[in-house]
């Protein structure tokens, strides 16, 4: 996938629904998510649309996530927060800021407040897995 910065210098100068193709292609090219890890542990609590996360803690140190979401704008949404924190140490992610990584899209005025109403709850997942695995 493309580097957050590129994604946002692009999605800058698009109008709305080129941005919304731009999302959906986001999420066509996350990494696909076996059926079997989509489960109740894994499912976001808060999410309009079906959304799940199952985080891999790799030898290194760092936090690998797979996601996935019945909904193609959703999808994309993921893709964007899993290029803030995809395969970083857990330490950093616990810590980072992704919100204001996320600002420059200002996704809550693009979007429905549906569409962005798990965001937070996608978010705070990511750090407390990163959280415990750090600490």
């Amino acid at each position: 996938m493309a580097e957050l910065a590129d994604i946002r210098d692009e999605y800058e100068f698009l109008d709305a629904d080129d941005r919304y193709r731009l999302l959906i292609d986001l999420g066509r090219a996350l990494e696909p998510m076996p059926e079997p890890l989509k489960t109740e542990t894994t499912l976001v609590r808060g999410c309009s649309a079906s959304v799940w996360v199952y985080p891999t803690a790799r030898g290194d140190g760092t936090l690998h996530f797979l996601a996935d979401s019945n909904a193609a704008i959703t999808k994309g949404i993921i893709a964007l927060v899993l290029l803030t924190v995809q395969d970083r140490p857990a330490a950093e992610i616990a810590t980072a800021d992704i919100e204001g990584a996320l600002a420059p899209f200002d996704l809550r005025n693009q979007l429905s407040s549906n569409r962005t109403q798990g965001v937070p709850n996608m978010i705070a997942l990511i750090r407390e897995t990163a959280g415990r695995l750090a600490g």
